[in-house]
């Protein structure tokens, strides 16, 4: 069973800061990928930020410049430091994480319960 847990979500003014934080636990062999995602009521859940084992980033056009999605693979964890905040950012975000559980094994996906991020005007 793997877990993922979120923290560092809350309520900041434009302009301002926050960091999210997803440590992953569990059964892990290899890690694929890690992202965040975020939902807002009504609308369908969007690709923020992913990384790969490698390295490699990739981010939606409206957060680029502003965000930065990094990994501490020793500790499985994932952060997003998100700056210059806006008020179309306030969404929940989710973690996701794709990955085996054995060398050449199947490729799963699991997600975080999601954390609240709110930017006030």
């Amino acid at each position: 069973q793997v877990q993922l847990v979120e923290s560092g979500g809350g309520l900041v003014q434009a302009g301002g800061s926050l960091r999210l934080s997803c440590a992953a636990s569990g059964s892990i062999f290899s890690i694929d990928a890690m992202g965040w995602y975020r939902q807002t009521p009504g609308k369908q859940r969007e690709l923020v930020a992913t990384i790969t084992s490698g390295g490699d980033t990739n981010y939606i056009e409206s957060v680029k410049g502003r965000f930065t999605i990094s990994r501490e693979n020793a500790k499985n964890t994932v952060y997003l430091q998100m700056n210059s905040l806006k008020p179309e950012d306030t969404a929940v975000y989710y973690c996701n994480l794709e990955y085996t559980r054995y060398s050449g094994g199947y490729h799963w996906t699991v997600w975080g319960q999601g954390t609240q991020v709110t930017v006030s005007s």
